[in-house]
């Protein structure tokens, strides 16, 4: 099987893609094709990273094993109904629009098109995101393997029923504006307590930094994280009670809630 990759749409995540590939000596330059719409770009990818750049989508999918489509979702038909004709049934799609569904993609491309959907977050752009991946009809474990082998080198990889992807735009799509809205209302907090805007910033930042590595490399429970900080009578005892005096674990349930009713809603108006 072809090693090559073409990877249409050179944007934030494309070029993400494109570093992470290449850092990791997963590719190598000859083996990326990747595509974009200004000149001036694809001058910059082709001195930055020495790969093959085009603004023919049609063109960079030849001889590519995987596509990956990084387009944005309202540009995402005229970009299928362009590659379609050059598409060969060895070729594995890989879309990482938003809310577009698998369906809606193979119905624009041959009978038998192998797709799989993803959802990647923005710490993806660090190589520190986690996306999720679904299967369409008509495509296998080889195909889901590749897809992950891919994503893997912008961070971690699940496997999820394509019915529960906008549960997972919701949570880590979505995940990484919660976060900030939180640093940011605890920078004010700092700033109204008399700090300065860059100490706050730093201890809040690396805070967050800090809990998630031992969340995800201790394997430390969330709740047993929170009872180790939590003395009784307390700082944060009286904290955490605020907190839920305000209903915080309410609003966060709610919030989610009602992002993953508007990614239900954006998935059928891109699928229509």
């Amino acid at each position: 099987m072809s090693s090559r990759i073409a990877i249409l749409g050179a944007g934030r995540l494309g070029g993400s893609l494109v570093r992470g590939f290449l850092s990791s000596g997963w590719r190598t330059p000859d083996e990326l094709a990747v595509t974009a719409r200004g000149e001036d770009h694809l001058a910059e990818l082709r001195e930055k990273y020495g790969v093959s750049a085009t603004t023919s989508n049609a063109e960079a999918v030849q001889g590519a094993a995987l596509v990956i489509v990084a387009v944005k979702p309202q540009d995402m038909e005229a970009v299928l109904e362009e590659i379609a004709p050059a598409l060969e049934p060895s070729q594995m799609v890989l879309s990482v629009a938003a809310g577009v569904t698998t369906a809606s993609i193979e119905a624009h491309l041959p009978d038998g098109a192998r797709v799989v959907r993803a959802m990647p977050n923005a710490p993806a752009l660090v190589h520190e995101g986690i996306a999720g991946v679904s299967a369409g009809s008509h495509a296998g474990e080889e195909d889901l393997a590749l897809a992950e082998d891919a994503l893997g080198h912008l961070g971690a990889v699940v496997r999820v029923a394509e019915q529960d992807m906008d549960a997972v735009t919701a949570l880590s799509g979505s995940g990484p504006a919660y976060f900030a809205l939180l640093a940011e209302a605890m920078i004010e907090a700092g700033l109204l307590l008399g700090l300065s805007r860059e100490i706050s910033t730093r201890l809040v930042v690396q805070t967050m930094f800090g809990s998630a590595l031992l969340l995800r490399d201790e394997g430390i429970h969330p709740v047993e994280l929170r009872e180790n900080v939590t003395s009784p009578g307390g700082t944060t005892t009286r904290a955490i009670r605020e907190l839920e005096r305000s209903g915080v674990r309410a609003a966060f349930l709610n919030a989610i809630t009602a992002a993953t009713e508007r990614s239900r809603e954006l998935s059928e108006r891109v699928s229509s």
